[in-house]
């Protein structure tokens, strides 16, 4: 089975659709898959729920999908960068599910290790909590969390082999792992790929059954969000 597509267009052809739950891993603007993000854009399908830690900045990233409108819901635990993400929740336009950065990550990973649900002490007594079972623990309160899991990931990896083993870099190996296991279908953005055989086996940060299509993206832009330097 080939799994390594000529560009991120043809990686998505015939996988996303109108009204798909789309996780994406990154972190700010960290680890995001761009080039998947942008042919995403490319194809217009519209009705999106994103499930991803942020939405990037405005014009990148999934900034680019919210000026855009395909987006209809984010998922996500912070919104602080992106004028835009902020705007159309103000105006009611744009749906959002603030999930706790933690509880997000679990979502994900439980939902890929097929855990349906879990209890956990976070948000307990706040909104988070409202309409959630809580229950009792050995004399402490938890509330119940659903999983997530994702009709399509997203995912960015320094390197794959063409079986589709992961190998992360740093601080990308962020929420990619738990996407790339939460996904029905995932596809992976890298920046080198390599023959299989040529990872170490106790290298590899995410298997290969998790992984459906590979695209190469070998110089990728990797926007900086916020720089700063020093006035001399």
């Amino acid at each position: 089975m080939n799994k390594v597509y000529p560009d991120a267009a043809s990686a998505l052809a015939g996988i996303v659709q109108d009204g798909q739950t789309i996780a994406v891993g990154g972190f700010g603007l960290c680890g995001i898959p761009e080039a998947l993000i942008a042919a995403l854009r490319d194809s217009g399908v519209t009705g999106l729920t994103a499930i991803s830690n942020n939405a990037g900045v405005d014009e990148f990233g999934l900034g680019q999908l919210l000026t855009t409108r395909q987006i209809k819901k984010m998922i996500a635990s912070y919104v602080g960068e992106n004028k835009e993400f902020a705007r159309q929740y103000l105006a009611g336009e744009l749906e959002l599910e603030f999930t706790p950065q933690g509880t997000l990550a679990e979502k994900l990973r439980a939902g890929g290790a097929g855990i349906p649900a879990f209890f956990t002490k976070t948000g307990v007594g706040t909104i988070v909590a409202d309409g959630k079972e809580i229950r009792e623990f050995d004399g402490e309160q938890y509330v119940m969390e659903r999983s997530l899991v994702a009709d399509v990931a997203l995912v960015k990896a320094y390197m794959a082999d063409r079986a589709g083993n992961l190998v992360y870099r740093k601080t990308a190996r962020n929420f990619n792992p738990n996407a790339a296991m939460a996904g029905k279908i995932t596809i992976v953005e890298v920046e080198k790929l390599v023959e299989v055989g040529e990872i170490d086996p106790d290298h590899v940060h995410t298997p290969s059954i998790f992984v459906h299509r590979i695209v190469v993206n070998a110089t990728p832009e990797k926007r900086i969000e916020q720089r700063t330097v020093r006035a001399d």
